[in-house]
């Protein structure tokens, strides 16, 4: 394709995406009351388990009431749209790769997807603890006076982080399918990489609770080990298709 073609399928996608994104902030619109009940949710849970309690607020003037649902119906329009939106970037780019390279792409997008939703829902199962320790470190008689907009941003930031860790896993073994890290390699490593994990979930995980950070943590770790054995099938079976792949000039081949 010429470059002019290349910006008018870059332009197309590009205005399908949006269009999606407007309806989906539209759908978003008619239901921000239910939207507002399961992001209020987790704050609720932990008001509940505290016994001073916590109040949430708008403190951005007289506009802070549309800022709010403005900002909810948009975080939600670009979460649902996420497939769609994610697909065209996808397919822009999918021409221009070779035929492995397709197969790998088509791996990662079917796991990856599935992957990051787990994540999301597990950092939304941690939510009303994490809030809870966090909230709980006011002085007795100190109520917490949060910020929705200042709430929003903490709910979005800990369903990204899990979602995104989940993923993780999914990167090593594309890695290695494309040649740069061999399972041996993962396994002589394990024991930092674990440690590492563990660490990992303690600077991402917004709240400093051990609870949050194990129930990160623990599912990194065994998403590792599949992706440590996935990558040691490969490797297997890439020396068995070529022996002699990776040898240096001074090794003996097999052959």
């Amino acid at each position: 394709m010429a470059l002019g073609d290349h910006f008018r399928e870059f332009r197309a996608r590009l205005l399908r995406s949006l269009l999606v994104l407007v309806l989906a902030f539209t759908v978003a619109i008619i239901f921000r009351y239910t939207l507002l009940d399961a992001v209020y949710g987790p704050f609720t849970d932990a008001q509940e388990r505290l016994p001073d309690g916590a109040t949430v607020a708008t403190t951005s003037g007289p506009a802070a009431g549309l800022l709010l649902w403005l900002t909810l119906c948009g975080f939600a329009a670009v979460v649902f749209t996420a497939p769609y939106w994610l697909y065209q970037v996808w397919a822009f780019v999918l021409p221009g790769l070779y035929a492995q390279e397709r197969k790998m792409s088509r791996i990662f997008v079917g796991v990856a997807g599935p992957l990051f939703l787990a994540g999301v829902a597990l950092g939304y199962l941690t939510l009303p603890k994490a809030l809870e320790v966090l909230i709980g470190f006011n002085p007795d008689g100190v109520t917490n006076l949060t910020d929705f907009n200042g709430y929003l941003q903490f709910f979005t930031r800990t369903l990204f982080v899990f979602g995104l860790s989940f993923n993780i896993p999914v990167f090593v073994v594309l890695l290695n399918f494309a040649g740069v890290v061999k399972g041996s390699t993962l396994t002589a490593y394990r024991p930092w990489i674990v440690i590492g994990t563990f660490v990992f979930a303690a600077v991402a995980t917004p709240s400093a609770d051990p609870f949050s950070m194990t129930l990160m943590a623990v599912p990194m770790v065994l998403l590792f080990f599949v992706s440590e054995a996935i990558a040691r099938i490969n490797d297997r079976r890439r020396a068995r298709n070529a022996p002699n792949a990776g040898l240096s000039p001074d090794e003996l081949s097999s052959i």
